[in-house]
């Protein structure tokens, strides 16, 4: 469950990031958001990793997967905007 509400929770922080972005800088701008966002999210999908592993007591190998998993599903629709947008 906790999975899932990470990868929904960085739609959301997507979307917002890029509305933000569409209403204070215009289409120009809108497509660099979706691309930074693919950025930070690789850092917040590893920190999420590294506690897995760290406090949890997850192998590497055991929290390898849910890491893919949160970001590869975010980090594509922001690829898929940044493309539309583009």
């Amino acid at each position: 469950m906790r999975t899932v509400i990470i990868i929904v929770g960085g739609l959301l922080i997507l979307g917002v990031a890029v509305l933000a972005a569409w209403r204070l800088g215009g289409s120009q701008v809108a497509p660099a958001a979706a691309k930074w966002f693919i950025a930070v999210w690789l850092v917040v999908a590893a920190a999420n990793l590294w506690l897995g592993v760290w406090r949890a007591g997850y192998s590497f190998g055991e929290e390898l997967p849910i890491f893919l998993v949160i970001f590869f599903i975010p980090a594509a629709a922001a690829a898929w905007v940044w493309w539309k947008l583009s």
